[in-house]
């Protein structure tokens, strides 16, 4: 099945803080509070044209955030429904991401993750990305990962 993202529109944000919301909120008995993502402004991310979506049917299954950091692009956050999880469109958010950071010029791409997702952990080690430093910043306990992109 192919998902092409696009950048998310103002029209995008409510599907896109439910999408959060049932992505991360498994999350908050593990950690003891909302994680980070939960907390963004995505009304602000739309502006800024750092939040693209996959829509499937007319409706918004996926997204993927993406910020220009000095020397990487951080891959800040990727989340997708629960009624398009297991079809590809993780992996598809997550090549569209290395695609964008080599089309903006960088050959790395950076995120972080709380520990206790130990999920996603294991998902980004499966798909390329190495565990470069764990810290804890802001209260949460979190792992930082790297990819070098060829």
């Amino acid at each position: 099945m192919q998902f092409d993202p696009r950048p998310a529109t103002p029209n995008d944000l409510h599907a896109v803080e439910e999408i959060v919301r049932h992505a991360y909120s498994p999350y908050v008995s593990r950690i003891g509070r909302e994680p980070g993502p939960m907390l963004d402004d995505y009304a602000a991310l739309i502006a800024a044209g750092r939040l693209h979506v996959v829509e499937r049917n007319g409706t918004v299954q996926g997204l993927v955030v993406l910020i220009p950091q000095h020397g990487a692009m951080l891959l800040d956050n990727v989340a997708v429904a629960p009624a398009a999880q297991g079809t590809g469109l993780g992996r598809t958010l997550l090549r569209y991401a290395e695609r964008a950071t080599r089309d903006a010029g960088y050959d790395r791409i950076e995120l972080y993750t709380n520990e206790a997702m130990t999920e996603n952990i294991a998902l980004y080690a499966r798909t390329g990305y190495s565990e470069t430093r764990r810290v804890e910043e802001k209260g949460l306990k979190r792992v930082y990962m790297v990819k070098i992109l060829p």
